[in-house]
């Protein structure tokens, strides 16, 4: 990848913007020959937006064709259009692409091998305009048919006809609406004995006696702390805190003898950073819902863009290169400044400040609004973005109110771009968590706990050799004597020592974990311990019998016992916290183990389902291809939530037994919320 490929693609990623592309395709088909049959997709779409080619190979999400299921035909040739695409160099790519602007009609043909034939499958596609793209969108089709040999007559002619579009007949019309009948059915029957039955009214009747962990404001806050220390350090960095006492001293002398109006001047440019990163913050919570952000912290696609963009920014930050915008943004901007007035001109300095500081904020502002975005709270890109923003903006305007305190602030030097090495490898050790998600979500297994554990270790054991000054990158500077000779043996300052202790000392704890120790300082990041193939140690941790929900709650009813479920995910960081902070413990262990039928239900398992299953939710028809897939569903429809970890009681025949309970590592609470539990299964 490019620098300035990566660039543009956090900038596409992140852009300011909720529009939603107005793409849509219809599938149909036809009978085109004696032993063939065409299925057309007519794409309409909207102006200003475009979708790739089926050949694209450097646009984001070419179009494709994908089959789930078929029977009495076969697949010929690939995915054609119905016109020539529009071929053209974009910079954001570094490459020239194919994408069809308008409308377009796409046209796959199979084979006919039987007399009866059956296809499902859906196409997907990516759509992107000048300033955003959609995620990898699905259409899907569904035909049975049988072959009419006096139409395949009729329409031979047009066989090498490859835009033939057509409506299917009304036999296959009615094939394909009795499939989405049977895929309805098949919901029902997971709704046997009404242990689908929705109980979100039952659970809030243990409102009053609630045990939940309140993980909505707790995580909220835990965001906006998240954020807030991320504008603390990019404070620290060579782009922001040099222009601090600029900045403060512009303020103070274009005010002149009114001092009250350079701190209003100063405390108005503080709330316009606030304004601008809390814009970039509703931006992205507006572009993605819960269920699309949910979706999103576990596909593979996505998990591996952000590791690669963490790559990215982490070599950045080591001295690789220099992620800037175009000089045109910042010089357009700072013009723009200089010839107005009042407020707009204020705002406009600090709009030209999140531009100017890009290289050291942007890889910063990613790293958060990826974990953030991530984390399947709707509103953590805006509360973090807020912490973040008036982290940010706060020494502005303390300086500009005590300006005798900018001569005890640290000067400018090669300490920022210590701060700035530091975190570069902080984001490369981040960025395997995302290809851990990845290589979880869809067992992979490239990426086990132990090669987890011994990347890290190398990573912060380097850490501990550059703050020594045993490692040296390219930005950092040369320090010379009082006669301009190099300072060859530097030496080690006691703050440098004392961090590059606390890193070998780290990546120390984490050797033991490589023979199955448990590590739970990093148990949140790494892997589980499941995925480790040569382990020593005795398991600490709960595992769950049962991971399909009917086969641990008729488990549950033979034994005459309360079933404990809960909803997890392979990348879900606080549900690992959990198992290691509160599940270890003897008395939740036993009680879990010895009381309950655990059963555990992973929303963002990639299995595919034997059949997929159309269910309608919110007046939207939609279909359930994965097991994760239905188990979020479930989740949704019974519970009313979408969030994890989420641990609910219920008894055998799918009642609840208490409030649910969410994130809260409180070992008494959680100890509480099962013993009521049981009271109540005993009732």
């Amino acid at each position: 990848m490019t620098r300035k490929a990566a660039l543009y693609l956090f900038i596409l990623f992140f852009h300011m913007s909720s529009a939603i592309a107005q793409v849509t395709f219809k599938p149909s088909l036809k009978q085109i020959s004696a032993d063939e049959i065409a299925i057309t997709f007519s794409g309409t779409i909207s102006g200003g937006w475009h979708v790739y080619a089926p050949d694209e190979k450097n646009g984001p999400i070419p179009a494709t064709f994908n089959v789930e299921k078929i029977e009495g035909l076969k697949v010929s040739g690939g995915l054609k259009a119905d016109k020539a695409p529009v071929r053209k160099y974009e910079e954001m790519f570094g490459a020239t692409v194919s994408y069809y602007e308008n409308a377009v009609t796409f046209t796959q043909k199979l084979k006919i091998i039987a007399k009866n034939y059956k296809i499902q499958g859906y196409l997907e596609y990516g759509a992107c305009s000048d300033q955003s793209c959609t995620p990898p969108t699905s259409v899907d089709f569904s035909f049975l048919g049988t072959v009419k040999e006096t139409a395949a007559k009729e329409t031979e002619k047009a066989a090498g006809d490859e835009a033939a579009v057509a409506e299917p007949s009304v036999e296959e019309t009615a094939l394909a609406t009795d499939t989405a009948t049977t895929d309805t059915a098949t919901v029902a029957a997971m709704s046997a004995e009404g242990l689908w039955t929705p109980v979100v009214k039952e659970l809030a009747a243990f409102k009053d006696g609630d045990v939940t962990g309140g993980a909505g404001e707790s995580s909220l806050l835990t965001i906006f702390i998240l954020g807030a220390l991320g504008g603390f350090i990019a404070l620290l960095t060579p782009c922001v805190w040099p222009i601090i006492p600029m900045t403060v001293s512009f303020f103070l002398k274009r005010a002149k003898d009114d001092k009250r109006k350079g701190i209003r001047d100063a405390f108005t440019y503080g709330l316009s950073i606030i304004v601008i990163y809390l814009v970039l913050g509703l931006a992205v919570t507006l572009l993605f819902g819960a269920s699309a952000l949910n979706a999103l912290s576990t596909n593979a696609v996505f998990n591996i863009f952000f590791f690669l963009l963490l790559v990215v920014f982490g070599a950045s930050f080591l001295g690789g290169f220099e992620i800037v915008l175009p000089s045109s943004w910042t010089n357009a901007v700072d013009s723009k400044a200089s010839s107005t007035t009042g407020l707009l001109s204020i705002f406009l300095m600090a709009f030209t400040l999140a531009l100017v500081s890009f290289s050291c904020t942007g890889p910063i502002i990613g790293f958060l609004l990826v974990e953030m975005g991530t984390s399947g709270n709707i509103t953590g890109p805006a509360v973090g973005m807020l912490g973040f923003a008036i982290a940010l903006a706060l020494p502005f305007t303390l300086f500009a109110i005590f300006p005798t305190w900018l001569k005890s602030a640290p000067k400018s030097g090669n300490w920022m771009n210590n701060v700035k090495v530091t975190l570069g490898f902080i984001e490369l050790a981040f960025s395997l968590k995302f290809l851990s998600v990845a290589d979880l979500a869809y067992g992979w297994h490239i990426l086990d706990r132990e090669v987890f554990l011994a990347l890290w270790i190398v990573l912060f054991f380097l850490l501990g050799c550059y703050l020594i000054g045993w490692i040296r990158f390219p930005h950092d500077e040369d320090e010379w004597d009082e006669m301009g000779e190099k300072i060859i043996n530097r030496r080690t300052p006691v703050t440098r020592f004392f961090m590059a202790l606390c890193s070998f000392a780290f990546a120390v704890y984490m050797i033991p974990g490589l023979w199955g120790a448990p590590c739970k300082a990093v148990s949140a990041f790494a892997p589980p311990v499941s995925t480790q193939d040569f382990n020593l140690a005795a398991s600490e941790t709960i595992e769950a019998q049962y991971k399909d929900y009917e086969a641990g709650m008729e488990e549950a009813r033979r034994q005459g016992k309360p079933v404990m479920i809960d909803f997890t995910g392979f990348g879900c960081v606080n549900c690992r916290k959990m198992e290691a902070a509160v599940w270890t413990d003897e008395g939740v262990k036993s009680m879990i183990t010895d009381d309950y039928v655990l059963i555990q239900l992973f929303v963002d398992d990639k299995t595919p389902l034997p059949e997929p299953v159309e269910v309608v939710e919110n007046g939207t028809p939609r279909k359930l291809r994965t097991v994760g897939d239905k188990w979020s569903y479930f989740q949704r429809t019974k519970f009313g939530s979408n969030t994890q970890p989420f641990y609910v009681l219920l008894d055998n025949d799918g009642k609840p037994l208490n409030a649910a309970y969410s994130y809260d590592e409180d070992i008494q609470r959680y100890k509480d919320f099962l013993s009521a539990g049981l009271r109540n299964y005993k009732r």
